[in-house]
């Protein structure tokens, strides 16, 4: 008789990895200015090393999504730590821009085989009744990392150099491609079809699902106002009004993580309630707390406010990404890559919309509407509707909720 697969361990390994290779996006937030230092070279042009991998992260996602359907989940997650593990440890021994840059869009693409197959991993190998909880740790990991990453840098940068952000990094991938390769069951393969192309063309089909197109707008929208709130509030916090420095900033980030953490229980959540339903309370809350954030020009009260904007946002995403997978069926690896496309489209174009705003209006009146483009998007869900056999699905996992 098969064994059992142990899903509260998986459920940690997933969440781990998750996280770390996620983190991978922000690395390079708090080494631009040492980059300019290092490299003797502009600050806008220290920032394409982050827009580099972000532009690789994002177009990979599509690329490895589609191929995971024809490869595996497992074996395409794998394959991304062990080339992330290789290009991270080369970053570090760099001494000229370019390269880095070569090296941080070849980063990219390795980070970008994994959160795709994650997420559909975790759909197809995980029970009914715990797969809103799984997917609830991943996309907690995917918010935490936004500043986890930046945390991590910054102590390592202090304390050493910026060579050792990806010397200590490389290892830690290459455990993480460890206990992906002998922890976690394989999953099932499906038997290829057609030629090597034959799931790019699967991109197109998702949007003949009816309400998938939908479910992207929230995906750009998510980000935008995340991404975007962080980029406002690092220029929020260091002006004349408040005179943080770039460490005390950090830790006021870091307080977001408080309310990432109502993410896992976003199963028991929709069982009780319905995954549209939680989607919809999650656009609503993140709306109001970052409207809040442009009340009052208080620090504690910004505080309070970025924990329940960053708590609505983590009930938001994995209610996303269970709803995209339930109508996207069979094409849901593709459904889920064009998914992290779109929020990272919508990461890329928040720093740009944010510094359009403040430069126009002000800081206060920038997370205002941000907080107003997030809740005009609250109308969406209302304009999906899930199969009548979606609706009985719900209604019985409502009895078998369970802890992971």
């Amino acid at each position: 008789m098969p064994i059992a697969p142990r899903y509260k361990l998986m459920t940690l390994i997933l969440f781990f990895c998750s996280l770390i290779v996620v983190s991978s996006v922000y690395l390079t937030l708090p080494l631009l200015s040492v980059f300019e230092d290092e490299f003797q070279i502009s600050s806008s042009k220290a920032a394409w090393a982050g827009s580099a991998f972000s532009f690789a992260f994002a177009g990979g996602g599509l690329l490895f999504g589609g191929l995971s359907d024809r490869y595996g989940r497992k074996k395409m997650m794998i394959s991304g730590l062990c080339l992330l593990t290789a290009t991270t440890l080369v970053i570090g021994t760099v001494d000229e821009f370019q390269w880095l840059i070569v090296l941080r869009v070849l980063q990219g693409l390795a980070a970008s085989m994994f959160p795709p197959s994650v997420l559909a991993y975790a759909i197809e190998m995980f029970p009914t009744n715990k797969r809103v909880t799984i997917l609830g740790f991943i996309s907690t990991a995917f918010l935490m990392a936004s500043i986890v990453g930046q945390i991590y840098s910054s102590i390592v940068v202090l304390e050493l150099s910026w060579n050792y952000v990806f010397y200590i990094l490389g290892p830690v991938y290459f455990v993480s491609f460890i206990l992906i390769a002998i922890s976690i069951p394989n999953d099932k393969t499906q038997k290829p079809v057609g030629s090597f192309f034959t799931p790019f063309r699967h991109i197109g089909g998702i949007f003949k699902k009816k309400g998938l197109p939908l479910c992207y707008i929230i995906s750009a929208t998510l980000f935008i106002s995340l991404v975007g709130f962080f980029s406002t509030l690092g220029s929020y916090l260091s002006s004349s009004l408040f005179g943080l420095s770039h460490q005390e900033i950090l830790w006021v980030r870091a307080v977001g993580i408080i309310g990432m953490f109502i993410s896992p229980f976003d199963g028991r959540f929709v069982a009780k309630i319905g995954v549209k339903n939680v989607l919809w309370c999650g656009l609503i809350l993140a709306g109001i707390g970052l409207g809040l954030v442009g009340v009052w020009e208080n620090l504690a009260f910004l505080i309070l406010a970025s924990i329940v904007f960053t708590a609505g946002i983590a009930m938001a995403l994995p209610a996303l990404i269970s709803l995209i997978g339930t109508l996207a069926g069979e094409l849901r690896a593709s459904a889920l890559s064009f998914h992290m496309f779109m929020l990272f489209i919508g990461a890329s174009l928040a720093p740009i919309i944010s510094i359009y705003l403040i430069d126009t209006v002000s800081h206060m009146l920038t997370f205002v509407m941000l907080a107003v483009l997030l809740l005009l998007s609250t109308v969406v869900p209302f304009y999906i509707r899930l199969e009548k056999k979606e609706k009985i699905t719900t209604q019985i996992n409502q009895h078998k909720q369970t802890n992971v």
